[in-house]
């Protein structure tokens, strides 16, 4: 014991030395960057500040669009640095933009270019239409400064500061006279039926000095920005201070000319440390006190079952094991009772039926293996995510994570379903590895697809390119598929799973049951205490998905999705899953149930949160609903059918059967 515990002191004390001793670990491409000032520069601090532009993007449309698409200011030497699988999927298109910075060099309204549009020339009668529809559904900048966003920071209720990791291209004052979005926050916006370009910006850059540290020049730690709507009447006199509104009408009548201008200040500030330059944005999202109560109301749900389930183990199953028990070692000494009086009743009287092979076996062994196979992937991904790895600052980290992930757990996905296809007596083993790795991908593939379609014809950044769509295609058969197969291989060749009681040959009546207690209500009802314990959960991250918030609260998540595996676990036991031998699929669609409840919420979430309008767009959101419905599906109805069947093969092995 002595040395039990001498040992655990001495793997605490390694594991808080290593980590202490990791403070200056970085990820891959996050590591800090340091800038000096123009003529002081070197190879490893640099005096130029690339201002990256990503895509644009709207709460009321499901459409991104490039920077390229609308009609701004281009970079002569456009450059676009290499994205990574999961930016493409998101169809995030970052390039860099004609907005010069160096430094500690403030600009003072610089002029970046003018674009102007004639009455007459149907060309600029296009770029000026799409520019006022980009303003009309409100449609946001995402700039980025060394890795970091460029936020808009403003006021709203209680003196509370938010800040947007975005900025609106303008605004609109209907014809009725009512300012929309940002219009709200000039009071000279007031013209109806007129668009407000933001035409100018003031960048500030705040940075932390390097003096006194050990490493030369200084680190930026924010980029905010102030968008400005301000008309130039002399190009070679700018005024950047004040002036009249930059007034787009919303009948092309005249010729109309629009000059981008910018201004940038720099201050430092000591007291902020580069790691944690991320807080200003995230602080400024109270979400915290929901969180905690999220949690503890998943927890009370937990409780509640697990108080249930102990409930039924103590009083109904723990009794009927002893008297089962006993009554078996009398008749092994008094042979003579009365054949009636020998009759088993309760759950014992179905052993010879509860293993009894289910229908359509092939089809529940596929779903398993596919939900085994998402539920590693998300198991490994949220617990990257919480030791920080796959954190906003590493862009579409966490999406090429889950893919690389699915692709290489085809392995466990064909053992899986073999091994279980093989305990349900089947025998068509290719058509099963055949469809372990075709069928549920082949859905989302094709899901997918008829989005990508939808994209493409919309000219939208989101649509994946081909080039994309092949690699996809090359992961899926030539790393996913073969991998499956592996999989089946070592699966059928393991022994079926051995049941603890023998199937009779003839099965079972089963007797007349009451409402509750029969399928159809059962797995109704089932699937809404696991949706209890994540729908506050599920509001944040449709919100990160399609209101463009940013999602970081891993640790919450993570504990949220141990919750949701228990819970999950827990109520296909509470059922009466073992009075007849069709629990195989009931346990698994009990669960799984859970998924329709998750479609519901999604269907209120359109209509009571999103302002999302257009038919593509409404295609577009419920699409990808489904695409996350159908995983959501595989992975909590397949929690809850390997704790059923654990949990059956557990009572049934401690009951002693003739």
């Amino acid at each position: 014991m002595k040395r039990r515990m001498h040992f655990g002191v001495v793997l605490v004390y390694s594991l808080v030395l290593y980590f202490s001793s990791c403070s200056a670990f970085y990820l891959p491409g996050l590591a800090p960057v340091s800038f000096c000032e123009e003529g002081n520069g070197s190879e490893d601090c640099q005096t130029g500040i690339t201002l990256f532009v990503n895509r644009l993007d709207s709460v009321e449309s499901v459409l991104p669009y490039e920077y390229d698409v609308f009609d701004f200011c281009k970079d002569v030497k456009e450059m676009r640095p290499s994205e990574n699988l999961g930016q493409v999927l998101f169809g995030e298109r970052i390039e860099s933009s004609p907005y010069q910075v160096t430094f500690k060099k403030n600009v003072k309204c610089n002029s970046v270019c003018t674009k102007t549009y004639k009455k007459g020339s149907q060309e600029d009668a296009t770029k000026l239409d799409f520019l006022k529809m980009g303003m009309q559904l409100n449609y946001q900048h995402h700039w980025i400064i060394d890795n970091m966003p460029v936020t808009w920071c403003y006021d709203v209720e209680d003196g509370q500061k938010y800040c947007n990791p975005g900025f609106p291209i303008g605004c609109l004052v209907t014809t009725d006279g009512r300012a929309k979005d940002a219009c709200v926050i000039n009071a000279e916006f007031n013209k109806k039926n007129t668009f407000y370009v933001f035409n100018h910006v003031d960048i500030k850059i705040t940075f932390h000095s390097g003096t006194g540290e050990d490493w030369k020049g200084a680190r930026l730690v924010a980029a905010t920005l102030e968008p400005k709507s301000i008309k130039q009447t002399d190009e070679k006199n700018l005024n950047c201070e004040t002036g009249v509104p930059m007034e787009v009408p919303g009948t092309f009548e005249a010729d109309v000319s629009v000059v981008y201008t910018y201004s940038v200040t720099f201050q430092e500030n000591n007291s902020i440390k580069w790691a944690s330059r991320w807080d200003y944005i995230l602080v400024s999202m109270p979400h915290t006190n929901i969180q905690w109560f999220s949690i503890m109301n998943s927890l009370v749900i937990v409780l509640f079952l697990s108080g249930m389930v102990a409930m039924i183990m103590l009083r109904t199953l723990h009794k009927d094991i002893a008297r089962y028990n006993q009554v078996d070692q009398v008749k092994s000494l008094q042979n003579s009772l009365p054949e009636d009086a020998q009759e088993e009743s309760g759950w014992k009287q179905v052993h010879g039926d509860v293993f009894r092979p289910p229908r359509k076996g092939m089809l529940l062994s596929v779903f398993l293996g596919q939900g085994t196979q998402i539920f590693i992937m998300t198991f490994i991904t949220l617990f990257l995510a919480c030791l920080g790895f796959l954190s906003p600052a590493n862009r579409g980290a966490l999406m090429t994570c889950s893919v690389v992930l699915w692709v290489l757990l085809g392995t466990p996905a064909g053992y899986v379903s073999a091994r279980l296809y093989k305990t349900f007596g089947g025998e068509k083993w290719k058509t099963n590895v055949l469809l372990t790795a075709l069928l549920c991908p082949g859905i989302v593939f094709a899901d997918f697809f008829l989005m990508n379609l939808i994209l493409w014809v919309e000219g939208s950044s989101a649509a994946i390119p081909f080039g994309t769509l092949v690699a996809i295609l090359a992961l899926w058969f030539g790393i996913s598929v073969p991998l499956t197969f592996i999989g089946a291989y070592f699966g059928f060749k393991k022994p079926a799973i051995e049941q603890p009681v023998r199937t009779n040959q003839i099965p079972r009546q089963i007797p007349e049951q009451s409402f509750f207690t029969k399928p159809i209500p059962g797995i109704v009802m089932g699937g809404i205490l696991p949706f209890g314990c994540i729908f506050i959960q599920l509001f944040f991250i449709l919100n990160s998905i399609w209101s463009h918030q940013m999602y970081y609260m891993f640790g919450f998540l993570f504990l949220v999705f141990i919750i949701l595996l228990i819970t999950c676990s827990e109520v296909p036991d509470l059922s009466d899953l073992m009075t007849d031998y069709h629990w195989w699929w009931r346990s698994f669609l009990t669960s799984g149930f859970t998924a329709v409840y998750l479609f519901v919420y999604a269907i209120h979430y359109f209509f009571s949160k999103l302002q999302i309008v257009g038919a593509a767009s409404t295609i577009l959101y419920f699409g990808y609903t489904m695409i996350m419905v159908l995983i959501f599906f595989l992975f909590t109805g397949t929690i809850g059918f390997f704790a059923c069947f654990w949990f059956v093969n557990k009572i049934y092995s401690v009951v002693k059967v003739d």
